[in-house]
């Protein structure tokens, strides 16, 4: 049986395992490596910290993910496609390593972040 997310050394195993996996992905391992050129040192303790207020509530995190994604839209043109590809990398990775009501947590609000970028950045009615 697999544990629930239940620390921040938790958090760090989801969010690694899943870049591990959005870098191989063929449909958008090139938006981070070649088109926005992601900084990983400065990337993973951003993320980390945002997926521990998501789940936990910390307060910790202070960015603003919607801009972020509005000017990487700018850079190269996000699709559907790319917002689908990304939850069912965070998903199935969720599942991969984790079980229990935080698990459950993190992909539905994976999902809602996704559909909310999908509905505000692509202009989906």
């Amino acid at each position: 049986m697999k544990k629930d997310i239940e620390t921040i050394d938790d958090i760090k195993t989801l969010i690694d395992h899943f870049y591990q996996l959005v870098i191989a992905d063929p449909v958008i391992g090139y938006i981070f490596t070649d088109s926005i050129k992601v900084n990983w040192e400065k990337h993973l303790p951003v993320m980390y910290s945002f997926w521990e207020n998501t789940l936990f509530f910390t307060g910790g995190y202070s960015g603003n993910p919607m801009t972020i994604h509005q000017r990487i839209h700018q850079i190269i043109h996000l699709t559907v496609e790319h917002y689908d590809r990304w939850t069912t990398l965070f998903c199935s990775n969720v599942d991969t390593h984790f079980e229990g009501e935080k698990a459950e947590l993190a992909k539905q609000r994976a999902l809602s972040i996704a559909t909310i970028m999908k509905i505000k950045i692509l202009q989906l009615n």
